[in-house]
């Protein structure tokens, strides 16, 4: 298993096409796209400015009416350092 899939399969991210809900708002919204990205980040441990793997995913907020990736999109990055999509989001089961 590589990096990125790692990071998948630990923080528990979505695939594309999936509907994730905001735990804050309660609003809905669909992975489009998910790319490996590198992500500078401060080590943990060390403190020193270091480049990791990472994922990328854009969200599109699903609203009744609009066509899929017209309206509002928001693009987050995840890493094994940050807990950051479980704070914030829940897959939608389908």
């Amino acid at each position: 298993m590589n990096e990125y899939e790692r990071i998948i399969q630990e923080k528990g991210l979505p695939n594309v096409g999936q509907t994730v809900r905001s735990k804050d708002h309660g609003t809905l919204w669909r992975v489009m796209e998910k790319k490996e990205i590198w992500h500078n980040i401060n080590h943990p441990q060390t403190g020193a400015n270091i480049m990791v793997p990472g994922i990328y995913l854009l969200f599109w907020k699903i609203q009744e009416g609009e066509r899929p990736g017209v309206g509002k999109m928001l693009g987050y990055e995840y890493t094994l350092y940050d807990e950051s999509f479980s704070l914030n989001w829940e897959i939608v089961k389908e």
